[in-house]
């Protein structure tokens, strides 16, 4: 069942959340051994819904009553192991939870596992974990797309029907697009970081992931909202629901021309088109705008994020917490830690980054990429000058096969081809599930405005109820 749809049976007394937890829970036991979509489950689920279910009997609003979510394994749940998809943090539980986890338990919501994820948010496939990858639901033989791969093919998989991933350069779209669901990344602010694990401090956004656009409102809704102990937190009242009521006609929506020109599958495009001819019917305009440095995007977000993975994971270093390999001295010791605690893809992205931030080359790359990150910036600017919203692929292909991309870490890199440039520029964005190429689904990426989040609602609303969600089902799963 949808989120919303177990809201209204539980508030009608037709279910309670002990039995949508207990169903959940039967079905990610049969699911899981196929798919590895979870690191852990949530050992307090049931007891969860039962204290769900007492706040009810007292007359409580419950917008997620009994609801399951899944989160992503490098969001702070108290109690419970928040490892990151890592050996460093694979015994590390958190003496709090992060303030998304606080909202959604406020709103009656039952955390029922951490998702499996690419190690410290870093990789396109969900490959990169240290309990091994997930698979995609539609097919088992392919990536779920990453980082948040497991948080979607949960999602895709009605494994819960609502998950939260992190996005640093589309890693909830990405998988989302790869696992026909949709993946909403606020603009940078809307949610609060406070209690997730950093990778990218200025790239990083808590994600929302759902099989319907009205579940996707009801948890990004739950989640967001000003947060003192987030000091990039912003003062937006969330009005996403509301935003569902809207009507797109008049809008305009900006096809950017850069974006189709080369490396879509066939599918990727007939998705964009019928997208269009779908929402043109509605009363949408549409006209071709240029993001000149586009083709830029993509260097300048792996300098600037391997600058700040540098920065960040260099707390890790065997005297703290995580892990601790024991060696002759504290240098030493550090340098096994960190070699045993760290795999290759973190390794070679904090290579990367310090080399960027090093004296000899820090205004060769790091400076230069801070000033396309500003040009990229004003061609967004200027591209809004003539439109709402603007319309790209989510992801260049559908889901690729396991080790397709893994010995060639550029061609990895460059499935994030079409997201990134929305992190530099922290704008909000979605992918909607638009279409299928064979039996694998493919979206397509709206994005707005800053702080213009719940017009993309209106426009994916208007689009899913045209198409009858033709589009939103739940993954076959090869028969099992």
């Amino acid at each position: 069942m949808l989120a919303h749809e177990i809201v209204e049976d539980i508030q009608s007394g037709r279910v309670s959340p002990r039995e949508v937890v207990a169903t959940g829970l039967q079905r990610i036991a049969r699911l899981e051994p196929h798919l590895h979509a979870l690191i852990r489950l949530n050992p307090q689920a049931e007891q969860e819904a039962a204290r769900a279910e007492e706040r009810l009997a007292r007359g409580e609003h419950l917008p997620l009553a009994g609801v399951p979510v899944v989160l992503k394994d490098n969001i702070c749940t108290q109690g419970l192991e928040t490892t990151c998809g890592s050996k460093m943090l694979a015994s590390f539980v958190p003496p709090y939870s992060a303030t998304v986890v606080e909202k959604l338990r406020q709103a009656g919501a039952v955390v029922v596992g951490k998702a499996n994820m690419d190690e410290f948010a870093m990789g396109s496939s969900t490959e990169y974990s240290a309990f091994g990858p997930t698979r995609n639901p539609w097919d088992l033989e392919r990536v779920p797309g990453g980082t948040s791969g497991g948080s979607a093919a949960a999602v895709a998989a009605d494994m819960a029907p609502l998950a939260l991933g992190t996005d640093t350069g589309g890693s909830v779209r990405q998988p989302a697009a790869l696992c026909g669901v949709y993946g909403f990344k606020p603009t940078y602010g809307r949610i609060s970081r406070y209690g997730v694990v950093a990778t990218a401090s200025s790239l990083d956004q808590v994600g929302t992931m759902a099989r319907s656009i009205r579940d996707l409102a009801l948890l990004s809704e739950a989640v967001s909202g000003y947060d003192p102990m987030d000091s990039t937190s912003l003062e937006a009242k969330p009005q996403f629901m509301t935003a569902l009521q809207d009507s797109a006609k008049g809008l305009t929506i900006g096809i950017v021309k850069e974006a189709l020109a080369v490396g879509n599958s066939a599918g990727v495009l007939e998705a964009i088109e019928r997208f269009r001819n779908v929402m043109e019917a509605q009363g949408v305009r549409f006209v071709e705008v240029s993001l000149p440095t586009l083709e830029y995007a993509l260097a300048a977000y792996y300098i600037v994020n391997t600058a700040e993975i540098s920065s960040n994971l260099a707390r890790y270093d065997g005297t703290l917490y995580g892990l601790r390999v024991p060696a002759e001295d504290s240098i030493a010791t550090m340098m096994q830690s960190r070699e045993h605690g760290f795999g290759p893809e973190v390794q070679r992205r904090i290579l990367m980054g310090t080399f960027v931030l090093s004296s000899g080359y820090y205004d060769a790359y790091y400076g230069k990429a801070l000033r396309a990150r500003a040009k990229i910036k004003a061609d967004f600017d200027a591209a809004f000058s003539r439109a709402d919203l603007l319309l790209t692929p989510t992801s260049p292909f559908p889901a690729f096969r396991f080790g397709e991309k893994t010995a060639d870490p550029l061609s990895m890199y460059l499935a994030d081809i079409d997201t990134v440039a929305v992190n530099l520029a922290g704008l909000p964005a979605m992918s909607i599930p638009a279409g299928f190429e064979g039996h694998l689904p493919v979206g397509v990426q709206l994005i707005g405005k800053a702080l213009h989040d719940e017009q993309i609602f209106t426009a994916a609303n208007v689009f899913e109820q045209a198409t009858e969600r033709v589009f939103v089902r739940v993954a076959k799963l090869n028969g099992v």
